[in-house]
């Protein structure tokens, strides 16, 4: 494809955000007479999904402690649901299964769920919770468990299948996708407000509207919009904290065990749900019966045909490098720093162990091949959705992104002047204004 000297639209990004805002945003642009797809114009550094969304896990779930998460995710759920087959969604539910110190947060999102009409089963206490997991699974034997919430919606989808398709949607409405196109820079009006033009290493792009859903490469497009570094956060008291940075990079641990995912089938010989499983029990190796860990721990998974096995993670951890020396390229299984190892592979098998007895002696079938990648992650672990430089609508975001399909929909409204309920709670100004989002006890940063 020739390069545009300009275009209306130019979306910076071909993952799950880019891609799901150029599609809506056609059909938006045509509904209202304003335009249509030919207006719009994505670009990627490398092809579609190259990034975070090609790597995905891909569970979709509705399973956060903050309201505004959860109102957000169950409006995603339903855009999926508009088309599974398409979008290679499967609508198998989520388990959030979880020890004493989380019931006070479960309990609140169960209240909530039903409040917002969102299909969900709470089972509470310790007797309650075994006998309903052996309803699913015969050999379920996890101790210390005293909450499970079975949210009937959601499941997972396969990440580069569910990219395809969403670009060919987009494609079919006039969007050109432009890859291989790395942008460089941009330039500004006279008055130093507005993005006039993008620089690329394939030229300049002339453009009216920005949108960037660049995933893992959110702070090097924020540092090419020379904002701000670090700023300042309203605490939940009233103290102001100065110099908080902007970004954090988190390494993401998943990985594949390397079995017929038909083994995970529940007692009725269907495919169950996605699990995640919170603990506070010791974790012993099934390898050599070592203490893994005493403290707090966290794994998901399901059964993916996609991943040919058992396919899932465990809780992410920081990465302490100055984020101004990290370097994400290359990026995910290609990356020589940012790539699960051996120490995941024996923790997550053995916790696999600690759940279900029929993964006891696995650790054999894990696939030791690259997987896992980094995040660019805000102060709190929550998406920013907001305009900068006048014309730059940014989708901050690359820890939550896969699930959020719906995003991409709620951005293109604003764009054509409709402003969005569900998007206000994540502006950036919440941080100077002291509007956080609540922290729950779960080991996992972003629930």
């Amino acid at each position: 494809m020739a390069i545009p000297s300009h275009v209306k639209y130019l979306v910076i990004g071909a993952g799950i955000h880019g891609l799901s805002t150029a599609y809506h945003l056609a059909q938006q642009l045509k509904a209202q007479g304003k335009g249509d797809g030919r207006d719009i114009l994505v670009v990627d550094k490398g092809g579609i999904a190259a990034g975070a969304s090609g790597i995905a896990c891909g569970v979709v779930r509705n399973n956060y402690f903050q309201p505004a998460m959860r109102e957000l995710m169950a409006h995603s759920v339903g855009v999926w649901e508009t088309d599974p087959e398409g979008y290679s969604y499967h609508p198998v539910g989520y388990m959030q299964i979880s020890p004493e110190s989380m019931h006070d947060d479960v309990a609140s999102i169960a209240r909530q769920q039903k409040e917002i009409g969102y299909e969900s089963t709470f089972i509470e206490g310790e007797k309650e919770s075994a006998e309903y997991m052996k309803t699913l699974f015969h050999d379920w034997q996890a101790k210390g468990i005293t909450s499970v919430l079975h949210e009937k919606r959601g499941g997972y989808a396969n990440n580069t299948k569910a990219m395809y398709a969403l670009a060919t949607k987009a494609e079919n409405e006039g969007v050109r996708i432009l890859t291989g196109c790395t942008v460089t820079g941009f330039k500004s009006d006279s008055a130093g407000g507005a993005v006039r033009a993008v620089e690329t290493d394939k030229g300049e792009i002339g453009c009216d509207q920005i949108v960037i859903g660049a995933g893992p490469w959110a702070k090097t497009v924020w540092d090419m919009l020379e904002l701000p570094k670090t700023i300042s956060i309203k605490g939940a008291d009233g103290h102001v904290h100065d110099n908080v940075p902007m970004w954090i990079y988190w390494s993401l641990q998943e990985g594949t065990l390397g079995v017929d995912p038909e083994l995970q089938k529940t007692n009725d010989g269907k495919f169950p749900p996605v699990i995640h499983v919170d603990s506070n029990e010791p974790l012993y190796s099934d390898f050599d019966g070592s203490l893994i860990t005493d403290q707090m721990w966290g794994i998901y998974y399901k059964p993916d045909f996609h991943f040919g096995g058992i396919q899932g993670g465990a809780a992410p951890y920081a990465i302490d490098t100055d984020p101004d020396d990290v370097a994400v390229d290359p990026y995910g299984v290609d990356s020589p720093d940012f790539v699960v190892g051996e120490d995941f592979a024996h923790m997550w098998t053995s916790a696999l162990a600690h759940c279900q007895k029929r993964f006891e002696g696995q650790f054999e079938y894990y696939k030791n091949e690259p997987s896992g990648g980094i995040g660019s992650f805000t102060p709190d672990s929550f998406p920013v959705f907001d305009v900068f430089r006048e014309n730059c609508y940014l989708i901050a975001d690359s820890n939550h992104g896969y699930k959020m399909l719906g995003v991409g929909k709620l951005v293109a409204e604003e764009l054509c002047g409709q402003k969005s309920s569900l998007l206000e709670p994540f502006r950036f100004s919440r941080y100077a204004e002291g509007r956080l989002h609540p922290v729950s006890n779960s080991p996992f940063p972003w629930s």
